[in-house]
């Protein structure tokens, strides 16, 4: 596990997370912060195939395409770097989205307070709003296994 950065700096977003590459994109996934919004799965399932091992697999489809579905995860479970070409820019302005019984879903140029008082830079977030996560501050669906 990585040590939290200091309070004055932010991490980035893609720091917990799990690494697939493929030429020309890496994508990175983390496990906690999905909220299972499916865009992923439906925008490239040759890419993104629940029912295989290892169910992300960048190099079925070309690199643009993959960053292009991955931008459209609300959560930010998902993020990529491509080998050429920009980083995902944060959307301006910031969209603020309450989702019906679930989370806040965030997109812009976000700097998220952590636990242990740190910061994370991120443009995609879905934020829990009933206080009862296990991943403060993001949403773990906590309050659906409550009901």
């Amino acid at each position: 596990m990585s040590q939290k950065p200091p309070a004055d700096r932010e991490e980035l977003a893609i720091s917990h997370a799990r690494s697939y590459t493929a030429p020309g994109v890496t994508v990175y996934y983390d496990r906690g912060r999905c909220l299972h919004f499916a865009e992923c799965v439906r925008g490239l399932p040759e890419v993104f195939d629940a029912r295989k091992r290892t169910w992300i697999q960048p190099e079925n489809a070309p690199a643009e395409e993959v960053a292009e579905v991955v931008r459209r995860c609300p959560s930010g479970a998902l993020h990529y770097q491509l080998e050429e070409g920009p980083p995902e820019q944060p959307e301006r302005p910031t969209h603020v989205e309450f989702v019906a019984d679930g989370p806040i879903n965030l997109r812009g140029d976000l700097s998220i307070d952590v636990p242990g008082g740190g910061r994370m830079r991120e443009v995609r977030a879905s934020l829990c709003r009933c206080g009862q996560t296990e991943n403060e501050p993001f949403c773990d669906e906590a309050c659906s296994r409550s009901s």
